[in-house]
């Protein structure tokens, strides 16, 4: 329990970190660093649940752009400004550092075992955000299309 703890707040300051160094406005810092540590929360729940990789990205990666959607309509600002920072803790830059490693030391094996779960890792990331956008920008669609018929109907009414 104390190690989910220090990863939560470690996950916290990254995204913090990373929110700094891409000049956030102060006023959603606090917001966006929660990003990163909700991610991290649903990664590990998810980890503990199935012990799998490709599902648990996916899902903390989903979670953090839902996150990140809702967190822009309600501040009223672009959804990247919580995504990015949120995301950053999912990161899988351990496993690219050990994919490197292998290739340098000439460990073909190892370093195929670790690329694989790389590629996997950032690909179940790419598919969690997709969803989520796709799903929020067919919505928007969807509401366009409503908004002009109704606007139409108004039209021919008066």
């Amino acid at each position: 329990m104390e190690k989910m703890v220090i990863q939560l707040v470690m996950s916290f300051g990254g995204a913090l970190g990373f929110a700094l160094l891409f000049h956030l406005n102060s006023r959603h810092l606090l917001t966006a660093s929660i990003g990163g540590s909700f991610g991290w929360a649903v990664y590990l729940f998810s980890m503990n649940r199935s012990q799998n990789l490709f599902l648990s990205s996916l899902l903390a990666s989903a979670s953090t752009a839902l996150y990140a959607e809702l967190l822009a309509r309600r501040e009223k600002a672009p959804a990247t400004l919580f995504f990015i920072p949120g995301i950053v803790p999912l990161i899988p830059g351990g496993m690219l550092f050990y994919t490197m490693s292998a290739v340098v030391r000439g460990n073909v094996e190892e370093a195929r075992r670790c690329s694989s779960l790389t590629v996997q890792y950032a690909l179940s990331i790419a598919a969690g955000m997709s969803l989520v956008w796709a799903f929020f920008s067919m919505r928007r669609s969807l509401l366009r299309q409503q908004a002009l018929r109704r606007d139409v109907r108004r039209n021919r009414k008066s």
